[in-house]
């Protein structure tokens, strides 16, 4: 599917550096939820980005596509004029998604733009994004006063206008949560408010799209929220499709409320669960390990294994679930074997076979399991548990002489830090009285 990825992503421009000049710091958590998008976007190289914004064109009763073959902005009106956009639009992808729309009878094109430059919810998501990655065009389109039906109708077109193009994309649904979330805050405080950002990021940290349609419009109008028609469009885009959801940070510092997720399509188990799921079957079933790479080629049928797998090297490790409950977990924090498509296999095996808490897996068992892989990204260094996330990091916990414990991130259960690192600490057999020393580690988690 040429919807690679959808994100949702706040845009107060005090969280770039030149605007901000060091207020930004108060919401660090969603500078680096929004660097960890940007660099996944990166990752996947899109050819078109899509950012939906509810600061572009915007009429009571006509979805606005911005015109023309490029665009330009800057942060001059927030003291900033040194940051400066200019940016190619998407020619071909907008048409299609205006034939769609004609087609469809729903209003939407390119008519009556009254200001060419970009807005500031397009230019704060881009300045995350091409620090990461400079490539791809846009397309740039605003919201309407339409029922949120028709906005998640409009989705529905764009994700069909992608698909027929064949254009690799990604889109970013811009557009902070309540404004109304604290008494000294810039708008007041509202009761709503703090209800419509849980039951936002509840919805959408589930990926349960359908439920958007089921915010009362007075309701979001009392919670003074800025991006939900945004959303909608996006969550449009996916329909009929399956997604894998996850919930980076939500921060409600400034009295606005800043939420940052991502949407994946879910096509089933990718190559890493597939490589562990083939090691623990063999295994179990002929007392044998995987000859690698002959075995991943022919799971294959023949093609080529990706270099990252058969090239690079890394910690990982493999968890083995059923009827949802752990059967196994086994890994390793720095790579022993020769490439990480050898760690996997070598931990599915151990993690089916030689978990301590657990007896081995019987071959009567294999077609009940659920199998994740996590990949660990290199560990760093920190000094306190306020650079921690639960969601987004794991943690090692180690002592002088040389004893660690390890917890992986966005774990069922482990709901705080310092629960995060307790457990550590009981995995590594270290004492609240010890010394310690503490790591951070994010992970590319495959299901």
């Amino acid at each position: 599917m040429p919807l690679l990825a959808s994100f949702m992503v706040p845009h107060p421009p005090l969280i770039v550096p030149s605007v901000g000049k060091g207020s930004e710091r108060a919401v660090q958590k969603t500078i680096d939820s929004y660097k960890a998008i940007a660099d996944e976007i990166a990752d996947l190289s899109p050819e078109t980005i899509v950012i939906i914004s509810p600061h572009s064109v915007i009429y009571q009763d006509y979805f606005h596509i911005s015109p023309g073959k490029r665009a330009s902005g800057s942060f001059a009106s927030f003291r900033a004029p040194d940051v400066t956009f200019d940016e190619e639009y998407d020619e071909e992808l907008r048409e299609q998604i205006v034939r769609y729309c004609d087609d469809s009878d729903l209003p939407c094109g390119t008519l009556g733009e009254r200001d060419p430059g970009l807005d500031h919810g397009t230019m704060v998501p881009l300045w995350f994004i091409r620090n990461s990655y400079k490539g791809g065009k846009i397309v740039r389109l605003g919201l309407s006063g339409l029922p949120l039906k028709d906005h998640y109708a409009l989705g529905g077109i764009i994700g069909k206008a992608i698909d027929s193009t064949g254009r690799r994309t990604v889109i970013v649904a811009s557009g902070d949560l309540s404004h109304k979330l604290k008494e000294d805050g810039p708008y007041g405080l509202s009761p709503e408010g703090a209800i419509y950002d849980e039951r936002i990021m509840d919805v959408m940290s589930r990926g349960a799209f359908e439920q958007l349609l089921d915010f009362d419009e007075d309701f979001l109008d009392l919670a003074a929220e800025c991006g939900h028609r945004s959303f909608v469009i996006m969550a449009g885009a996916w329909q009929g499709s399956k997604v894998i959801s996850r919930a980076y940070s939500h921060e409600d510092q400034t009295g606005v409320g800043y939420g940052i997720c991502s949407f994946y399509p879910d096509t089933g188990p990718d190559i890493y669960v597939r490589l562990a799921t083939l090691s623990i079957e063999k295994y179990i079933r002929t007392g044998k390990r995987l000859a690698l790479p002959d075995d991943l080629i022919s799971l294959l049928e023949g093609k080529t294994p990706p270099p990252e797998l058969t090239s690079s090297r890394a910690g990982a490790f493999v968890s083995i679930h059923k009827d949802g409950d752990l059967r196994g977990c086994i890994g390793t924090i720095s790579p022993l074997a020769s490439s990480l498509m050898q760690e996997i296999a070598d931990n599915a095996v151990s993690a089916s076979t030689c978990d301590p808490r657990f007896t081995a897996i019987r071959e009567d068992e294999l077609s009940s399991l659920e199998v994740n892989v996590d990949v660990l990204k290199e560990p760093e260094d920190i000094d306190s548990l306020d650079k921690l996330d639960v969601k987004r990091y794991g943690v090692i916990v180690s002592t002088p002489d040389g004893r660690r414990g390890l917890l992986l991130p966005d774990l069922e259960g482990v709901d705080t830090v310092e629960d995060q690192v307790m457990i550590a600490m009981q995995k590594g057999g270290i004492k609240a009285s010890e010394k310690i020393c503490l790591q951070r580690f994010e992970v590319v988690r495959h299901r």
